[in-house]
């Protein structure tokens, strides 16, 4: 029952969001053509925020993870204490407030990589996309649910009943040995006569975008 209730809280907090970020979108698209805009074309934003696919999976980002797929990075958009009390491995924090500092842009508009973008839920992390999608950065997700959805999915998988199928203890097990990945111990692991060695991961070397340099301005007395 409990369950229940955080579920139906969380399903209605992020659809509040994602009407907000509607809104936003579509208050662009109805601004004076006459005002200029620089960055994305207000309409194609809009299309985007009310697209599921600017969303990814913590199964995929696990998998990717494991994997160690060299094709993304993480951005943890999370204020400096909660990315030092935990993150994602190999993560970057680039706080919400210093998003559009001159030190983050070369992480956020990647041509290298594919930008994740990550918070404790979808609300900090949504913000920070739609600001970046304002600027036309490309190849931008979000973590959906976050690292509370993290947690739940990845790190502590609830395990299936008697009576669920067996693609629900196929995806059980998969998470599992994924959660086994980043660190979390099982106690079977322990029946074992020699000890278990976890490689670590080596953190990615970032390529960033080199800044353009403004031209000089023509003319003059």
């Amino acid at each position: 029952m409990v369950n229940r209730k955080v579920a139906k809280v969380l399903t209605f907090r992020y659809t509040i969001l994602a009407l907000i970020l509607v809104i936003l979108a579509a208050g662009l698209v109805l601004l004076p053509k006459y005002q200029k805009h620089e960055g994305i074309n207000p309409e194609e934003l809009l299309s985007k925020a009310i697209s599921p696919e600017r969303y990814i999976s913590t199964d995929i980002l696990a998998d990717r993870l494991v994997n160690q797929d060299p094709s993304f990075i993480l951005i943890d958009v999370r204020d400096e204490a909660e990315y030092t009390k935990y993150s994602l491995p190999n993560a970057i924090n680039i706080p919400l407030k210093k998003l559009l500092d001159e030190d983050s842009v070369p992480y956020l508009n990647q041509s290298q990589y594919n930008v994740i973008l990550f918070s404790n839920d979808n609300f900090n992390a949504d913000q920070a996309w739609i600001l970046c999608n304002r600027l036309n950065y490309k190849n931008l997700k979000v973590l959906k649910g976050g690292l509370n959805e993290w947690f739940k999915t990845i790190i502590n998988p609830v395990k299936p009943t008697e009576n669920m199928t067996a693609l629900d203890f196929e995806l059980y097990s998969t998470r599992k040995a994924a959660s086994m990945f980043f660190g979390v111990a099982y106690p079977e692991q322990f029946k074992v006569d020699t000890p278990v060695i976890v490689k670590k991961v080596a953190p990615k070397k970032v390529i960033t975008v080199e800044k353009k340099k403004k031209k000089p301005a023509e003319g003059g007395c």
